[in-house]
């Protein structure tokens, strides 16, 4: 049950980093972290999906 919130946070992180190296300012990196934290959780919760499903 990790997966999907480690997702969150790591996506959370590289968006932010993402958007500082391309010189954005706060509302820039707040938004990219926002998209990247949905985009890494969604693929957190499937691979939370395929792991249960493979050990069940």
């Amino acid at each position: 049950m990790i997966y999907p919130l480690g997702g969150l946070v790591l996506g959370g992180i590289l968006g932010a980093v993402r958007a500082r190296m391309k010189g954005g300012k706060t509302l820039d990196m707040l938004q990219w972290a926002a998209v990247f934290a949905m985009i890494f959780g969604v693929i957190g919760i499937f691979v939370l999906i395929m792991i249960e499903r493979a050990y069940t």
